[in-house]
């Protein structure tokens, strides 16, 4: 084989592995992060307010009696 990495094996120099443990630390720490800062601005935040659907418009779930179920 050769010495040279394969396209999407690159490795950087700058970058260390870090576990599986410690990634869902920081991707925790950064979530925790960014929604402090929504509270901080409300306007700033953009998109975070999602609207509650009605259950009015709820797709029934008629499952069991399309298969004959019990």
């Amino acid at each position: 084989m050769s010495d040279k990495p394969l396209e999407g094996q690159e490795q950087t120099p700058g970058v260390k592995k870090v576990s599986l443990a410690e990634a869902m630390k920081q991707k925790l720490a950064q979530k925790k992060a960014d929604q402090a800062a929504a509270r901080a601005n409300p306007k700033q935040a953009g998109g975070m307010n999602q609207t509650a659907k009605s259950q009015m418009t709820k797709k029934v779930n008629n499952q069991r009696r399309r298969t004959g179920g019990s």
